[in-house]
């Protein structure tokens, strides 16, 4: 099953669909995304393919002339579904949007993108034997230089994904525990404000 699909330019994510139950390999992606080289100079001007593994996951990329086409799938998926939904995805988003969009991006025009991306998840995962799907894995038949890695293998020294998706999951905790501490702090203000000002009455009505 493919659970994520996304549209990057560099770094920055134009469009994305995913499972909401596997929403924190949003960050995988991001740590991905952050160490795909800036051209596909190094693979001859063509298109970069790589797999990264991590756990029972793969993460898959197809990156080509500032775009990057990346998805998150089971190892039940295999290889050539994922890059035959990566090849469709590129297809479809090059016959949507203008060349001159894509020189200066803002994620926002991207935006109604999201919703075929949906479309060809569904599709790519309900239905891998039919004709357009067939069609699609035929076109990667000859190709053979995807590699594999872990994903180990671009986090920094000591650093972990478990500890990045734990750090994800830490900030938005603290993030809610601060939201709750303000409320509290302009709570007891309130009650101190009420309570000066019932104190000025009783004053006033005793003088």
């Amino acid at each position: 099953m493919i659970v994520l699909a996304l549209v990057a330019s560099g770094s920055d994510v134009l469009t994305e669909s995913h499972d909401h139950a596997h929403e924190r390999f949003l960050t995988a992606a991001d740590t991905i995304l952050a160490r795909i080289p800036a051209s596909s100079e190094s693979n001859g001007g063509g298109a970069q393919r790589l797999t990264y593994t991590y756990e029972s996951w793969l993460f898959h990329y197809l990156s080509q002339d500032g775009l990057t086409f990346l998805c998150c799938a089971d190892h039940e998926s295999g290889r050539r579904l994922p890059f035959a939904l990566l090849s469709e995805v590129q297809k479809e988003f090059l016959a949507t949007f203008d060349a001159p969009l894509l020189d200066s991006p803002a994620p926002s025009d991207f935006n109604p993108f999201d919703s075929k991306l949906t479309q060809l998840l569904k599709r790519f995962n309900d239905a891998p034997d039919s004709d357009p799907v067939k069609a699609a894995q035929a076109e990667l038949a000859g190709v053979k230089d995807i590699m594999t890695k872990n994903i180990e293998q671009i986090l920094n020294r000591g650093e972990t994904l478990e500890f990045l998706m734990n750090r994800t999951d830490n900030a938005a905790q603290h993030s809610m525990a601060f939201r709750r501490r303000a409320v509290g702090v302009r709570r007891n203000m309130w009650w101190k404000n009420v309570k000066i000002m019932l104190l000025a009455a009783m004053l006033a009505l005793v003088s």
